[in-house]
């Protein structure tokens, strides 16, 4: 069902009127069009804005045309196929819309309500433009889908304690002297006392060696994460049975894909590059391997240890 705004829209326009816009792009002159600029968008939800006020985003709304005048169109809430409830999950500032003369552009206000998503909650909703039907483009259309998720405030000490690791490297280079196969560690680890948003991962793939991991908190919405360079992993007579280089198996964060972190879900993603040298020479790469951490409470690790042997 379609709920209908009752908002007056513009009067239809002259003809002649058309002449006060001014194009933009190769179109045709005289010829305008309104359009959401994304048919689907992602948005982070958070607590508050950065200057602590209350937190909202836009769904920009852009024309093909500037126009010497205002122009006033309407937008509806599609409850089909919507997951958000708006005045529950969200609400919109307003349901008019106004595109100021000489502009391109203006924005739906969307205001999230932050204590009505869970921490893996993915809520949609689902927008069209009410206006005359000379300004819809067909190769656009007039409707758009909006998605929301939970972003959690960042606190470094969300990451420390138990954790768990699954490794890709490990799957493929178990511990010679383990013997159990497992690609899965729990480990300890702690906050860096010495440098900013660092996590000590204590014996974090073999035994024996730490490696740290440092966290970018600055874009809520891309929290990224980094492995300074030449860490080492492990030496390689424990796990390749043999010397290639000077003993020591190094890693970084692998430059060709995006290592990130959830604070609400208290994971990370990182992709390891892993490499070996010789007197301080690349001898060559061992590649580049997936992994995840999750950080599980006491009660949790203790269950692990016991009935998994973790």
């Amino acid at each position: 069902m379609i709920r209908r705004i009752y908002t007056i829209l513009a009067a239809a326009l002259p003809v002649a009127a058309f002449t006060a816009c001014q194009e933009e792009g190769p179109k045709p002159f005289g010829t305008e069009y309104i359009m959401f600029q994304d048919t689907l968008s992602y948005h982070a939800v958070m607590k508050e804005d950065a200057e602590g006020g209350e937190y909202f985003f836009t769904v920009p709304v852009t024309s093909t045309v500037s126009c010497d005048y205002d122009r006033t169109i309407a937008v509806e809430i599609i409850d089909k196929g919507s997951t958000a409830v708006e005045g529950r999950d969200y609400f919109l500032e307003s349901n008019t819309l106004v595109i100021p003369a000489g502009e391109y552009r203006t924005d739906v206000r969307v205001y999230p309500q932050y204590e009505r998503f869970g921490e893996e909650d993915t809520l949609s909703f689902n927008l069209k433009l009410v206006m005359q039907d000379q300004l819809r483009w067909d190769i656009y259309g007039d409707e758009t889908t909006v998605s929301m998720y939970k972003v959690c405030p960042f606190d470094i000490n969300t990451f420390s304690g138990w954790c768990v690791v699954t490794s890709m490297f490990l799957y493929n280079y178990p511990a010679l002297t383990d013997g159990s196969g497992s690609y899965q560690r729990l480990i300890r680890t702690k906050v860096d006392e010495t440098a900013e948003n660092t996590v000590i991962l204590e014996d974090w793939l073999y035994d024996g060696y730490d490696v740290k991991i440092v966290f970018d908190p600055s874009d809520p919405e891309n929290p990224v994460i980094t492995m300074p360079d030449d860490q080492m992993i492990s030496d390689e007579l424990s796990v390749f049975g043999q010397t290639n280089g000077d003993n020591r198996i190094l890693g970084m964060n692998s430059p060709a894909y995006t290592s990130y972190f959830n604070s609400c879900q208290k994971f990370v993603s990182l992709w390891l590059r892993a490499y070996v040298y010789n007197m301080s020479t690349l001898i060559g790469y061992v590649g580049d391997y997936y992994n995840v951490m999750e950080w599980v409470s006491d009660q949790e690790a203790d269950r692990l240890q016991r009935e998994e042997g973790m």
